[in-house]
């Protein structure tokens, strides 16, 4: 007997714990637009706590990810009509605290969901119940899997052409999304190489099985592809931009295929992009029949939930390593609290984390009524 609580048009309820939810909250927002995630978003301190419509869920958040594009959310890149302020953050895990009368034909208070949608960096957010996915508990791994695991899967899936032997470049590999391009790629036997920038990542990659590794910062990257791999990569999963794109290109192979997932290296830039020698472009592909995809997970939403769902299957066999960076090393410690948020933004973009970057967003319950 699942209790059904329309909380749509009440401003006085309860949490599933007996405890009040505030009327107010914190939330990070836009205000300013600008590649400087700092300069962009101001910390909300009394916002209002949004009420769920009949549909919705208010999903009180336990933890949010970081992603490199919430820069290019701020720099207003996605929606040139959207004008400051609005919220920002894309994915979080939470407890649904409240919710609609035909939400809760789905959904109970006490549940555990994750969703990706903007808007997350704050104490509470309303979430459509047909976008949420219920978890069987709160874990940051579970956030992992949302936007980065999701985009490593459907794009290898869709645009890989992924088969035993062939020879896959991972940049960035140890970040949030390379963790999981290297994982899938080995699933599918493939020879995979990482490229990463410090001992620790290295360690961390051949952990979860990368065949080569290679250190951007002390090894010549374009001279140990030529060497070790004379007839070129089959396919690159690229998001760095920049030299490693122009590098990842002229290491195809015949027929070889290079997945543009992003460009991290220009994204502080005020253009939002850093220049690619792509006056050769056509020649290049042409000469080696190669090609090259962008992928972008917007638009693979009709795939989004059953790869979620195949993801979460791995995770809970125990077949896929989830790495989650809380900031434990940054230099003023772990990233708690939504005001820790501007610093996960920048240790990202420092190169400082090892897996999935995810804020926690501790709640001191109040006494019980």
């Amino acid at each position: 007997s699942r209790p059904i609580l329309d909380m749509s048009y009440s401003r006085h309820f309860l949490d599933f714990q007996g405890s009040s939810i505030p009327s107010s909250m914190k939330k990070l927002v836009v205000t300013k637009l600008s590649q400087n995630f700092r300069e962009a978003v101001t910390l909300q301190q009394d916002a209002p706590v949004p009420l769920p419509g009949d549909g919705d869920l208010l999903v009180r958040n336990r933890f949010v990810g970081i992603n490199a594009s919430d820069i290019n959310y701020s720099a207003g890149r996605y929606d040139a009509s959207v004008k400051p302020p609005f919220d920002v953050g894309f994915e979080g895990v939470g407890d649904v605290v409240a919710l609609g009368l035909s939400a809760s034909a789905d959904y109970t208070v006490g549940q555990a969901v994750a969703y990706v949608q903007a808007g997350s960096f704050a104490e509470y957010t309303v979430v459509p119940a047909r976008h949420a996915v219920p978890l069987p508990s709160v874990k940051p791994e579970f956030l992992t899997l949302m936007v980065s695991g999701a985009t490593a899967y459907l794009s290898l899936k869709e645009l890989g052409d992924l088969s035993e032997g062939k020879k896959v470049l991972v940049t960035a590999a140890a970040g949030g999304t390379g963790q999981f391009a290297v994982q899938l790629a080995k699933k599918a036997k493939c020879h995979v190489i990482g490229t990463y920038s410090s001992d620790e990542k290295g360690g961390f990659l051949k952990s979860i099985g990368c065949d080569r590794t290679i250190n951007y910062k002390t090894e010549n990257v374009e001279s140990v592809l030529r060497k070790d791999y004379p007839e070129g990569v089959d396919v690159v999963y690229e998001s760095v931009g920049g030299k490693m794109f122009d590098l990842a290109l002229n290491s195809l192979a015949i027929k070889g295929r290079l997945i543009v997932i992003g460009f991290i290296a220009g994204y502080q830039n005020p253009t939002g992009i850093q220049p690619i020698k792509a006056d050769l472009l056509p020649a290049k592909l042409l000469k080696k029949s190669a090609s090259i995809r962008g992928f972008f997970l917007n638009h693979y939403l009709s795939e989004y939930k059953m790869a979620l769902k195949h993801l979460l299957k791995m995770y809970e066999r125990g077949d896929l390593v989830c790495e989650v960076d809380f900031g434990d090393m940054s230099p003023e410690g772990k990233f708690t609290g939504l005001e820790s948020v501007f610093r996960a933004v920048d240790y990202m973009y420092m190169g400082k984390n090892i897996g999935k970057i995810v804020v926690e967003l501790p709640h001191s319950v109040n006494s019980k009524l």
